[in-house]
């Protein structure tokens, strides 16, 4: 009832609902450049407007819980359940449906239209069937619902909308950034741990032409990304019960 009642939500899931129409514009512009070219190498549009639709949709969990403390209404909540991790476990299934829910929604459909637009034309994007992209558009959606539940751990354990978006996107693209400047093997090593390079290793995916370093089996790479859900939860947890409302 909270999550829908306040306009914040909405706002998110339009602003994750814009990769549809970025997904559009890159299609029609990929297909011109195909149609001068007869082929062109172009990135999938759900592929490449992912963190768009993490960074949205990770509103959506900061907020569930940043949003009661910025306006008292923690306190509310905390009296009519006063066990707070019921209360913050409640919030985290409430987050993980709809996020997960919207996230594939928006993925799917811009999946869809991309490939509607692209026809018959060779981007590269569409030379597969669908049935073997599911994989990769439901572990995207994973991503999503994981980032999510990040933004809701870390806005339960700092309290504060932009302190827990700053870490947020210090962990989807400033951390990311900075693995690739260490040296090697260390660089690939860390990076494959990171979250955006979780994504692809869910369905074996490489993240370097190399054999060895850094490349992670798929159950491995899922461990990995619920593990910081689990570790932000943690914290948010241990913060709430030890902090006063």
């Amino acid at each position: 009832m909270k999550l829908r009642s306040v306009a914040s939500t909405y706002y998110a899931l339009g602003a994750a609902g814009l990769m549809v129409v970025l997904g559009v514009v890159w299609s029609v512009y990929a297909s011109g450049l195909a149609d001068e070219r007869g082929s062109v190498r172009a990135a999938a549009p759900e592929e490449g407007f992912l963190p768009l639709v993490q960074i949205s949709l990770a509103v959506i969990g900061v907020l569930a819980i940043t949003a009661e403390h910025a306006t008292g209404m923690i306190r509310t909540s905390l009296t009519v359940v006063p066990r707070r991790g019921v209360l913050l476990f409640a919030k985290t299934a409430v987050v993980t449906v709809v996020t997960f829910a919207a996230a594939t929604a928006i993925i799917m459909t811009t999946y869809a239209v991309s490939r509607l637009l692209a026809g018959e034309r060779r981007l590269g994007f569409n030379e597969s069937s669908f049935a073997e992209d599911v994989p990769t558009l439901l572990a995207a959606g994973l991503s999503v619902t994981v980032l999510a539940i990040v933004g809701l751990g870390l806005g339960a354990a700092v309290r504060s909308t932009a302190g827990a978006l700053v870490s947020v996107v210090s962990l989807l693209f400033v951390l990311p950034g900075i693995a690739n400047y260490l040296p090697a093997p260390w660089n690939t090593r860390i990076a494959a741990f990171m979250l955006p390079n979780l994504t692809p290793q869910l369905t074996g995916e490489r993240l370097s032409r190399r054999l060895g370093d850094g490349i992670l089996p798929p159950w491995a790479a899922l461990l990995a990304l619920l593990a910081y859900a689990a570790v932000a939860l943690g914290a948010g947890l241990h913060m709430l019960s030890k902090r006063d409302a």
